[in-house]
Protein backbone atom coordinates (compact mmCIF):
# COMPACT_ATOMS: atom_id res chain seq x y z
CA UNK A 1 0.00 0.00 0.00
CA UNK A 2 1.70 2.83 -1.20
CA UNK A 3 1.39 6.63 0.93
CA UNK A 4 -1.34 7.81 -1.18
CA UNK A 5 -3.58 4.70 -0.32
CA UNK A 6 -2.95 5.85 3.18
CA UNK A 7 -3.75 8.89 3.30
CA UNK A 8 -7.20 7.85 1.86
CA UNK A 9 -7.44 4.73 3.89
CA UNK A 10 -7.33 7.82 7.02
CA UNK A 11 -9.47 9.81 5.39
CA UNK A 12 -12.12 7.07 5.25
CA UNK A 13 -11.51 6.21 9.10
CA UNK A 14 -12.26 10.04 10.07
CA UNK A 15 -15.10 10.14 8.28
CA UNK A 16 -16.46 6.95 9.51
CA UNK A 17 -15.69 7.73 12.98
CA UNK A 18 -17.42 11.64 12.66
CA UNK A 19 -20.50 10.19 10.71
CA UNK A 20 -23.28 10.78 13.47
CA UNK A 21 -21.54 14.13 13.89
CA UNK A 22 -21.78 15.18 9.99
CA UNK A 23 -25.43 13.28 9.98
CA UNK A 24 -26.27 16.01 13.21
CA UNK A 25 -25.14 19.08 11.04
CA UNK A 26 -26.82 17.66 8.22
CA UNK A 27 -30.27 17.14 9.72
CA UNK A 28 -30.07 20.85 11.23
CA UNK A 29 -30.46 22.19 7.63
CA UNK A 30 -30.66 19.26 5.05
CA UNK A 31 -31.62 16.00 4.28
CA UNK A 32 -29.80 14.29 7.73
CA UNK A 33 -27.93 12.26 5.34
CA UNK A 34 -24.48 13.56 4.68
CA UNK A 35 -22.59 11.61 7.56
CA UNK A 36 -24.47 8.45 6.20
CA UNK A 37 -23.94 8.55 2.77
CA UNK A 38 -20.14 9.64 3.14
CA UNK A 39 -19.23 7.16 5.47
CA UNK A 40 -21.10 4.55 2.95
CA UNK A 41 -18.45 5.81 -0.05
CA UNK A 42 -15.51 5.71 1.96
CA UNK A 43 -16.22 2.74 3.44
CA UNK A 44 -16.17 1.41 -0.65
CA UNK A 45 -12.96 3.05 -1.06
CA UNK A 46 -11.14 0.73 1.96
CA UNK A 47 -13.05 -2.21 0.43
CA UNK A 48 -12.15 -1.15 -3.04
CA UNK A 49 -7.96 -1.34 -1.76
CA UNK A 50 -8.17 -3.96 -0.44
CA UNK A 51 -8.13 -6.12 -3.67
CA UNK A 52 -6.84 -3.06 -5.85
CA UNK A 53 -2.98 -2.79 -7.34
CA UNK A 54 -1.83 1.03 -8.44
CA UNK A 55 0.89 2.17 -10.67
CA UNK A 56 0.42 5.71 -9.45
CA UNK A 57 -0.99 8.57 -7.05
CA UNK A 58 -2.72 9.51 -9.63
CA UNK A 59 -4.42 6.09 -10.36
CA UNK A 60 -5.34 5.76 -6.14
CA UNK A 61 -7.13 9.37 -6.37
CA UNK A 62 -9.02 8.16 -9.49
CA UNK A 63 -10.24 5.27 -7.95
CA UNK A 64 -11.60 7.06 -5.15
CA UNK A 65 -13.19 9.25 -7.43
CA UNK A 66 -15.27 6.69 -9.05
CA UNK A 67 -16.01 4.80 -6.12
CA UNK A 68 -17.42 7.93 -4.39
CA UNK A 69 -19.39 8.80 -7.75
CA UNK A 70 -20.76 5.61 -8.09
CA UNK A 71 -21.52 4.47 -4.08
CA UNK A 72 -22.24 8.03 -2.35
CA UNK A 73 -25.74 9.67 -2.50
CA UNK A 74 -27.73 13.01 -2.88
CA UNK A 75 -24.90 15.92 -4.20
CA UNK A 76 -21.64 14.87 -2.33
CA UNK A 77 -20.62 11.79 -4.73
CA UNK A 78 -20.82 13.95 -7.60
CA UNK A 79 -19.61 16.80 -5.93
CA UNK A 80 -16.71 15.15 -3.68
CA UNK A 81 -16.23 12.50 -6.93
CA UNK A 82 -15.41 15.44 -9.27
CA UNK A 83 -13.31 17.59 -7.02
CA UNK A 84 -11.37 13.84 -6.54
CA UNK A 85 -11.19 13.59 -10.58
CA UNK A 86 -9.88 16.80 -11.38
CA UNK A 87 -7.37 16.49 -8.67
CA UNK A 88 -6.09 13.02 -10.43
CA UNK A 89 -5.59 14.40 -13.59
CA UNK A 90 -3.00 17.02 -12.42
CA UNK A 91 -1.08 15.70 -9.40
CA UNK A 92 2.14 14.58 -9.56
CA UNK A 93 4.06 11.34 -7.91
CA UNK A 94 6.11 13.67 -5.64
CA UNK A 95 4.21 16.45 -3.55
CA UNK A 96 5.76 20.05 -4.13
CA UNK A 97 3.61 23.16 -3.07
CA UNK A 98 3.67 24.08 -6.60
CA UNK A 99 1.65 21.26 -7.65
CA UNK A 100 -0.85 21.42 -4.38
CA UNK A 101 -1.61 24.85 -5.82
CA UNK A 102 -2.37 23.18 -8.61
CA UNK A 103 -4.42 20.50 -7.63
CA UNK A 104 -6.57 22.94 -5.01
CA UNK A 105 -7.27 24.95 -8.22
CA UNK A 106 -8.60 21.60 -10.05
CA UNK A 107 -10.64 20.97 -7.05
CA UNK A 108 -12.39 24.16 -6.96
CA UNK A 109 -13.18 24.52 -10.77
CA UNK A 110 -14.64 20.70 -10.84
CA UNK A 111 -16.68 21.64 -7.67
CA UNK A 112 -17.97 24.81 -9.23
CA UNK A 113 -18.43 23.44 -12.51
CA UNK A 114 -20.72 20.27 -11.48
CA UNK A 115 -22.65 22.46 -8.33
CA UNK A 116 -22.94 25.91 -9.56
CA UNK A 117 -21.92 27.24 -5.82
CA UNK A 118 -19.10 30.08 -5.07
CA UNK A 119 -17.73 31.70 -1.65
CA UNK A 120 -20.16 32.48 0.46
CA UNK A 121 -23.03 30.18 -0.30
CA UNK A 122 -22.55 28.28 2.69
CA UNK A 123 -21.14 25.08 1.25
CA UNK A 124 -17.54 22.71 1.11
CA UNK A 125 -16.18 25.65 -1.09
CA UNK A 126 -16.20 27.56 1.72
CA UNK A 127 -13.71 25.62 3.45
CA UNK A 128 -12.11 24.65 0.10
CA UNK A 129 -11.51 28.48 -1.50
CA UNK A 130 -9.76 30.06 1.53
CA UNK A 131 -7.37 26.89 2.44
CA UNK A 132 -6.37 26.57 -1.60
CA UNK A 133 -6.22 30.63 -1.48
CA UNK A 134 -3.58 30.24 1.29
CA UNK A 135 -1.20 27.85 -0.63
CA UNK A 136 -1.10 30.04 -3.39
CA UNK A 137 -0.25 32.94 -1.08
CA UNK A 138 2.57 31.12 0.55
CA UNK A 139 3.57 29.45 -2.99
CA UNK A 140 3.94 33.31 -4.31
CA UNK A 141 5.52 34.63 -0.99
CA UNK A 142 7.96 31.57 -1.16
CA UNK A 143 6.89 29.83 1.86
CA UNK A 144 8.07 26.11 2.31
CA UNK A 145 5.53 23.32 2.33
CA UNK A 146 5.40 22.24 6.00
CA UNK A 147 4.88 25.82 6.89
CA UNK A 148 2.15 26.79 3.65
CA UNK A 149 0.94 23.52 4.74
CA UNK A 150 -0.43 24.54 8.40
CA UNK A 151 -1.51 28.09 6.70
CA UNK A 152 -4.12 26.08 4.35
CA UNK A 153 -5.50 23.71 7.73
CA UNK A 154 -5.60 27.21 9.77
CA UNK A 155 -7.54 28.59 6.59
CA UNK A 156 -9.79 25.68 5.91
CA UNK A 157 -10.30 25.75 9.88
CA UNK A 158 -11.50 29.21 9.63
CA UNK A 159 -13.57 28.97 6.16
CA UNK A 160 -15.56 26.05 8.12
CA UNK A 161 -16.49 28.27 10.95
CA UNK A 162 -17.37 31.45 8.50
CA UNK A 163 -20.27 29.07 7.40
CA UNK A 164 -22.20 29.41 10.67
CA UNK A 165 -23.71 32.89 9.99
CA UNK A 166 -24.35 31.89 6.81
CA UNK A 167 -27.77 32.23 4.63
CA UNK A 168 -27.67 29.31 2.25
CA UNK A 169 -27.78 29.13 -1.14
CA UNK A 170 -27.48 26.24 -2.85
CA UNK A 171 -29.20 22.47 -2.02
CA UNK A 172 -31.67 21.46 0.60
CA UNK A 173 -30.57 23.79 3.07
CA UNK A 174 -31.40 26.89 0.26
CA UNK A 175 -35.20 25.93 1.47
CA UNK A 176 -34.82 27.49 4.65
CA UNK A 177 -33.37 30.74 3.74
CA UNK A 178 -32.80 33.05 6.94
CA UNK A 179 -33.33 29.61 9.00
CA UNK A 180 -29.88 28.02 7.63
CA UNK A 181 -28.18 31.01 9.81
CA UNK A 182 -26.39 29.72 12.89
CA UNK A 183 -25.80 26.03 11.51
CA UNK A 184 -22.04 24.49 10.54
CA UNK A 185 -22.55 23.44 7.21
CA UNK A 186 -22.09 19.60 7.03
CA UNK A 187 -19.79 19.68 3.16
CA UNK A 188 -17.94 22.52 4.42
CA UNK A 189 -17.13 20.31 7.89
CA UNK A 190 -16.15 17.05 6.05
CA UNK A 191 -13.99 18.97 3.47
CA UNK A 192 -12.17 20.41 6.46
CA UNK A 193 -11.58 17.00 7.91
CA UNK A 194 -10.45 15.43 4.85
CA UNK A 195 -8.26 18.21 4.29
CA UNK A 196 -6.99 18.68 7.77
CA UNK A 197 -6.27 14.25 7.57
CA UNK A 198 -4.60 14.84 4.37
CA UNK A 199 -2.28 17.54 5.95
CA UNK A 200 -1.36 16.02 9.11
CA UNK A 201 -0.07 13.08 7.20
CA UNK A 202 1.99 14.88 5.34
CA UNK A 203 3.52 16.64 7.81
Amino acid sequence: MNKTEEVFNKIADKIIDNKQYLTKLDSAIGDGDHGINMARGFSEVKEEFESAEFDSNSAVVKKVAMTLISNVGGASGPLYGTAFLQASKVMEEDLSLKNAVKIGEAVIEGIKMRGKAEQGDKTMLDAIIPAVNALKEDYEAGVELEEALQDCLEAAEEGKESTIPLVAKKGRASYLGERSKGHQDPGATSSYMIIETIIKEII
